[in-house]
């Protein structure tokens, strides 16, 4: 099958970890960069990017949010013309009515958070589920040098402009080295800022340099509802080898066993708790991060979603 990939561009990008998966499964897939392409040519990039997509006449067309910037009356045009599914990453709402528009276009929509798959069923999308993301065997794997400005007790991944996350890294800085990186992280929060956006070889090294990965949810409703979700950071941590400390959200263990897999923790005392333990046990940290690994590896990784996605299933634990 001819699957076209309508998002954004590079090798760090999801969309590059599905055209991987894609030709694993014996397809062939193209990735459409509408994001930098539009960044490039501004308006003079819809004509080039319209030639592009239909010219390639796909079989099956996968939509990342950024598809939803293309000009809606040949883009329904491409969408009618065979099956396609948008999978929506980010764990923010209320959604921008063209990624509205875009998923009641396409045949399915799939989204990485309960809320959020929600939202889109109540705007009218005809099928909406829910699809976490995976592991990139390719990408997501242990540094084999890591660099001594990596070393630390604790460290967190992920962007700053989510106040929720500031409350609980503060109270581990008071405990444990911690560094956080990423971007958006405001000085007055006064956190142990390493450094900005992570990608590449560069996020394996910090992973390895800690010997504890939190995950914090971005936002408080993702805790609430049913199947809440979490952000790729989880696979991403276990594929590179972390021992990965997160937050519990309703269908969690459904992807990742407790004291299995990894470590959920449901208050800021049990983080805490939780995280002193860990750094006292190594044995412990080896055994959630060898298990960890193997399990995405073995059950969940771009290959096994995008099976999902182009038979128009949503995830579930069975």
């Amino acid at each position: 099958m001819r699957i076209l990939i309508l998002g954004a561009g590079g090798a760090h990008r999801t969309e590059a970890a599905l055209a991987r998966a894609a030709t694993a499964l014996g397809h062939t897939a193209r990735v459409l960069d509408v994001l930098g392409w539009r960044r490039r040519l501004g308006r003079w990039s819809e004509p080039f990017l319209r030639r592009s997509a239909t010219g390639w006449a796909p079989e099956f067309v996968v939509c990342t949010r950024h598809a939803a910037e293309l000009d809606p009356r040949w883009r329904a045009d491409l969408l009618r013309c065979c099956p396609s599914a948008l999978w929506y990453f980010d764990p923010g709402i209320p959604l921008a009515e063209p990624v509205l528009q875009l998923a009641r276009e396409v045949t399915w929509t799939f989204a990485t958070y309960g809320h959020v798959v929600t939202q889109f069923r109540r705007a009218g999308a005809a099928s909406a589920a829910f699809l976490p993301q995976g592991m990139d065997p390719l990408r997501d794997r242990p540094a084999r040098r890591i660099p001594r400005r990596y070393h630390t007790e604790v460290l967190f991944i992920g962007s700053g402009q989510y106040p929720r996350r500031y409350p609980l890294l503060t109270r581990f800085a008071t405990e444990f080295r911690v560094q956080v990186r990423g971007p958006s992280w405001p000085r007055a929060a006064g956190l142990p800022v390493a450094g900005g956006r992570v990608r590449g070889a560069a996020f394996a090294r910090a992973i390895g340099g800690a010997a504890v990965s939190l995950g914090i949810e971005a936002l408080a409703i993702a805790a609430r509802e049913p199947d809440g979700g979490t952000s790729n950071r989880l696979w991403r941590v276990l594929g590179a080898g972390g021992c990965f400390l997160g937050e519990w959200v309703p269908g969690i263990d459904a992807l990742a066993r407790h004291d299995v897999h990894a470590l959920w923790y449901r208050s800021e005392d049990e983080a805490i708790d939780l995280a002193r333990t860990l750094l006292g046990d190594p044995a412990r940290r080896r055994r959630l991060a060898e298990a960890g690994r193997a399990h995405g590896l073995a059950r969940h990784t771009y290959q096994d979603r995008l099976a999902l996605l182009l038979s128009g299933q949503g995830y579930t634990s069975t």
